[in-house]
């Protein structure tokens, strides 16, 4: 093994630029930073969105509507999946706990029960809401739609 003929290791490659070695490297003097300004300082950071000075993206976009912190989400579950439900459970009481043992939805959701498909039997149902529509199809049957 001479000088001549020495090469990396299989599958090893080099990346990172070796900076500050000298004019002839082509990264010397300034190593690749240029001259002045705060990008040539060490420790510099570009702050997230920064575009050069430009206008920022989200200041040209224009604000609309409004959010409401104090929204209270639902997690819709509609009629057919409550029956679908019976069926497999062979049973004609619904509750919260019911649909969170199945999967339907989490342990911390608010259920709201919504009137698409339609019921067959009498159920008892026990959520946080119900839609006008889901509420008068329980009671038809003559189940019940009591709010937790």
């Amino acid at each position: 093994m001479k000088l001549n003929n020495l090469k990396p290791a299989e599958g090893s490659t080099q990346t990172r630029k070796r900076v500050g070695r000298g004019q002839g490297s082509g990264l010397g003097e300034t190593s690749g930073r240029g001259h002045k300004g705060a990008g040539q300082r060490s420790g510099t950071k570009r702050k997230l969105g920064f575009e050069g000075g430009q206008m920022p993206l989200q200041r040209r976009l224009p604000k609309f509507g409004f959010k409401n912190i104090n929204r209270v989400e639902y997690k819709g579950v509609n009629l057919d999946l409550l029956q679908m439900l019976s069926e497999k459970l062979g049973a004609n009481e619904i509750t919260h706990d019911i649909l969170v043992a199945n999967g339907v939805c989490a342990k911390k959701d608010l259920v709201k029960v919504l009137g698409r498909g339609e019921l067959k039997s009498k159920m008892n149902v026990t959520a946080h809401g119900f839609s006008a529509t889901a509420k008068a199809a329980i009671e038809k049957l003559g189940g019940t739609a009591t709010t937790i």
